[in-house]
């Protein structure tokens, strides 16, 4: 039987179930959720780094995670990123054209265009730990949806146009959303609701 739960990964844990002694994991997340009947066959559709956070899908229905892998399919994944500085239209002009080119395995990769925009209010949970706070420097919030997912590739984007990245958060995946989860939250999801 194929089974379907969304996590809201908190920032410091692995997009896997194994690791390190000292990693934490997703396994920890099953034990502080109380998921008794979690099935072994259960794996990540996708992942995101240990410093992000937000949006994972976890099923054993590999029929669904090769399709939502495979690059060809072009669906689209949608990030908050919050960035150090003040972002303007124009700045953010350079995400939805496209071509800014980052370093992927060695080489050079040329980004397809994203959809991008400004956010002038984010209501989310605080982040533990808190990221760095700059009296001097502002920042900045921003929806980016990619349909490609090269490692780090939105903080190398956001940086290549002179923005670091501070917090980045996966908030949805096409229909699926984390609104309603909390950090370190895993719910499991019917097949209607993907």
């Amino acid at each position: 039987m194929f089974r379907y739960f969304i996590v809201h990964k908190p920032v410091g844990y692995l997009s896997q179930f194994s690791g390190e002694p000292k990693d934490l994991t997703l396994m920890q997340l099953v034990e502080q959720n109380q998921l008794k009947d979690f099935p072994s066959d259960i794996y990540p559709v996708g992942r995101l780094d240990k410093d992000s956070e937000g949006l994972l899908l976890l099923t054993n229905d590999n029929k669904l995670k090769n399709s939502l892998l495979d690059p060809k399919n072009e669906h689209f994944k949608t990030y908050w990123v919050q960035v150090e500085g003040a972002i303007t239209t124009t700045d953010i002009q350079r995400l939805i054209v496209g071509g800014i080119e980052i370093k992927h395995n060695g080489k050079v990769h040329r980004c397809l265009p994203a959809k991008a925009k400004l956010l002038t209010e984010v209501q989310i949970e605080e982040r533990n730990p808190p990221i760095r706070y700059r009296a001097n420097i502002p920042t900045s919030w921003i929806e980016i949806q990619l349909r490609e997912g090269k490692n780090r590739q939105i903080r190398k984007m956001t940086a290549a146009i002179g923005f670091p990245t501070l917090r980045l958060i996966r908030v949805g995946i096409l229909n699926l959303s984390i609104n309603n989860v909390s950090v370190g939250t895993i719910r499991e999801i019917s097949r209607k609701e993907i």
